[in-house]
């Protein structure tokens, strides 16, 4: 019974797979996690690009502005004037993907100061010329000019950064933490509702210093935001925690900031025990997880939003309907000073972006989410795959078991590509698959380790005498056991040694089986290296068969290659045995493709994997029709009209061969397309014109270019037999019905 009880089955292994696969889901390992995070990114690039809308605005710290303005950073009265020009133009907010953290470095303002302090310690100063250098001080330092002219728009907000540890900062003072503190604290969250007193314990993303501008730009500015964000392990930016604890106050980033300006709203979130239950701005509900982080929907690689450089905003070069009433990000893209940053579609994209795409996203809620149900759609997938697998593959075989695999997979992923693009939902693909693919290689495994001796067993008993193409196909279906055979179009092969009696004469027998074996050898390895199947060797003939027992359509092309790689494989053996003192060998090859009956045929204790029809006979016949013309590979006009893209005929008849009433044209196989030489080509030429005549009965003209085309080649075989023939038929001319059909008077 317990013996019983721990037999693996089809349906224990499925069981067992699924089971795993559920286990290994709740421990969640970093690599599995990985490959979804990989598989989310390739959601975005089978999506393509998503045009955004129109409220948002980039100014571009670029190549060009630092090329006209100098380098960077900037001084401050430029911050300034780009503020001033944006706020004339009519830009709604205004935010700096950047921090002023350091006072601007003014050498003249330096002087200045140093001037005026010398001033007021000289008592015969007049008071008037001290009143003359405090006004050019105020003029001169940048800060208060850029304080001056935030506070005049109203609607800039600016951009500082938090540290998440302590890592290096450690020589910062407490005090230096504090103030940098008191320049954000104003723009702190005033909208958190705590459903409880744990719910004020949630995890949520913690900082450990803020880097922030300056106190008097902190004070002029509407508001200020962090850019700060988080990366994956393996670097790239997919969400953003939109909502921060530092020193037990909660600070929203720069974008919320801009959208809540813009949308002259305010933002609202509520803290469950769980984590971060509701994010409501305005009217817009935004969906983050239990840590307050938001799923980024990127539509595109860098520049889906308008760029505008900077300089050419200052000197008035942008038309001001371009950004009237937009939310104006401003940022670095020019190499060397902006912040690289990786996402779905690219590895090298600006900081300021994201900020764009994520205040895109929120005012057009076009969201990514993955909710916390989603965890129970997952294990129910896992579970509803596993039962499906283990109900259906121990009935399949292989290849249908395979095909289901692939259908479930396919569907899987389409219903995650589909459920992403149309409803924005973040669907786990890789558990699925893992169960999928492990599933089935536990069952394949399996299979392998029981079926499969089944099968080794029937390929060790009869592979001494069937292809190894009939052997998997009897493996596959062990009906083919059975007698009988069906009927489909092949190509059929025949080849004979020229004068094999000759040849064996002049050798002991020793020596014949030898070099027997090793033509039989080398011929057969061409026909099964092109896809061919040998039927049977008749002494040195050999019979083989071309698109079974595996169907493919282009097995007269292949019957021809192989005939033309046997002819060549014939001459270097005759040069090999003419040197070594044996005779010479040639090989003549008949072709025909045509219906015929394949399959096994014989008796239930011994049976051959064969050919047989009218077709099969035909190149049998044309095998032996070489002999009178001289030729080595004689193919049938189905085999020409099947193959004659690939390879160099010529047309040699139209015979009536023995025991066939109808006549058949025939051709010569010379060489595979485009590789004819040039004397080849000339020699065929003649041949040509001289065909033409002849049938024509013009036979002097036909003598003449049959002469001609043997001027070029002596051996020609085809122009020797007409040069005979025209002189009979001049001699003995044809009747008047005479149809040119020449009858063969042997087999």
């Amino acid at each position: 019974m317990i013996k019983k009880l721990l037999k693996l089955t089809p349906f224990k292994i499925v069981l067992l797979i699924t089971t795993l696969v559920i286990v290994v889901y709740f421990e969640d390992p970093s690599f599995i996690k990985f490959m979804e995070l990989k598989s989310f990114d390739l959601r975005f690039t089978y999506r393509g690009q998503i045009k955004p809308g129109n409220e948002v605005a980039i100014a571009v710290i670029d190549e060009k502005s630092l090329d006209e303005l100098g380098k960077w950073p900037w001084p401050r009265n430029i911050q300034a004037e780009l503020v001033d020009k944006l706020t004339q133009k009519g830009a709604r907010v205004i935010g700096f993907d950047a921090v002023f953290s350091e006072p601007d470095i003014n050498p003249g303002l330096k002087k200045i100061s140093e001037l005026k302090k010398r001033l007021i310690e000289d008592k015969s100063v007049k008071p008037e010329l001290i009143k003359l250098v405090e006004k050019a001080e105020g003029e001169s330092n940048n800060d208060l000019l850029f304080a001056d002219t935030l506070k005049k728009s109203g609607n800039t907000i600016l951009g500082y950064f938090f540290h998440f540890s302590e890592e290096g900062l450690e020589h910062i003072s407490k005090e230096s933490l504090n103030a940098s503190l008191e320049n954000i604290r104003d723009s702190q969250y005033n909208a958190v509702r705590f459903a409880s007193a744990e719910a004020q314990s949630v995890p949520l993303q913690g900082a450990y210093a803020a880097e922030a501008s300056i106190k008097p730009l902190s004070e002029a500015a509407k508001g200020a935001g962090y850019f700060s964000v988080i990366t994956d392990d393996d670097g790239a930016i997919r969400k953003v925690p939109l909502i921060v604890r530092y020193e037990d106050t909660l600070f929203p980033p720069l974008s919320i900031q801009m959208i809540k300006e813009y949308l002259e709203t305010d933002i609202s979130f509520v803290i469950q025990d769980y984590g971060v239950d509701e994010v409501q701005l305005g009217d817009i509900a935004i969906p983050t997880d239990e840590y307050g982080s938001l799923l980024i929907n990127y539509y595109g690689p860098q520049k889906m939003f308008p760029h505008y450089s900077i300089t050419d905003i200052i000197h008035d070069r942008i038309p001001e309907n371009l950004l009237k009433d937009k939310i104006i990000l401003v940022g670095p893209t020019a190499l060397g000073i902006y912040d690289l940053r990786i996402t779905p579609f690219q590895k090298n994209y600006p900081g300021v972006e994201i900020h764009a795409t994520i205040i895109d996203n929120i005012l057009h809620q076009n969201f990514i989410i993955r909710p916390e149900w989603m965890a129970v759609y997952d294990l129910t997938a896992i579970l509803l795959i596993g039962i499906i697998l283990s109900l259906l593959l121990p009935r399949l075989k292989a290849l249908y078991a395979g095909g289901v695999i692939l259908i479930i997979a396919v569907a899987h992923l389409g219903l995650t590509y589909y459920f992403f693009i149309d409803k924005g939902l973040w669907i786990n693909i890789v558990y699925p698959i893992i169960e999928i693919a492990s599933v089935y290689v536990g069952i394949t495994v399996y299979r392998y380790a029981t079926e499969e001796k089944e099968k080794r067993f029937i390929k060790g008993a009869f592979s001494q005498y069937l292809a190894p193409a009939v052997i998997n196909q009897l493996i596959d279906n062990p009906k083919m056991l059975e007698l009988g055979g069906e009927e489909k179009v092949l190509t059929a092969f025949f080849s004979d040694i020229k004068g094999f009696s000759t040849f064996s004469e002049r050798l002991t027998p020793k020596e014949l089986v030898h070099l027997l074996n090793i033509y039989l050898t080398e011929m057969t390895d061409i026909v099964l290296e092109n896809g061919g199947t040998v039927d049977k060797f008749v002494g040195d003939a050999i019979v083989a068969f071309f698109g079974a027992p595996v169907s493919y359509r282009d097995h007269a092309k292949m019957a021809c290659y192989a005939s033309l790689d046997m002819q060549k494989k014939s001459v270097e053996l005759r040069e090999r045995w003419k040197k070594e003192g044996h005779p010479e060998i040639y090989t003549r090859i008949g072709l025909n493709t045509g219906p015929m009956v394949v399959g096994n045929m014989g008796t239930t204790r011994k049976m051959n994997y064969t050919i047989m029809g009218d077709a099969v006979n035909l190149a049998s016949r044309l095998e032996g029709a070489n002999k009178p013309y001289g030729t080595y590979i004689m193919i049938g006009e189905p085999t020409y009209l099947a193959a004659k893209d690939y390879i160099e005929a010529r047309e040699l008849d139209s015979i009536r061969v023995m025991g066939k009433r109808e006549p058949v044209k025939v051709y010569e196989l010379i060489a595979r397309k485009g590789k004819l030489d040039r004397a080849n080509t000339s020699v065929i030429e003649s041949y040509n014109k001289g065909l033409s005549y002849y049938k024509d009965r013009k036979w002097d003209d036909a003598i003449s270019q049959f002469k001609m085309a043997l001027m070029t080649d002596s051996n020609d075989g085809p122009s020797k037999t007409y040069v005979n023939r025209c002189n009979e038929f001049k001699a003995s001319p044809p009747p008047d019905n005479w149809d040119g059909v020449y009858m063969m008077k042997e087999k």
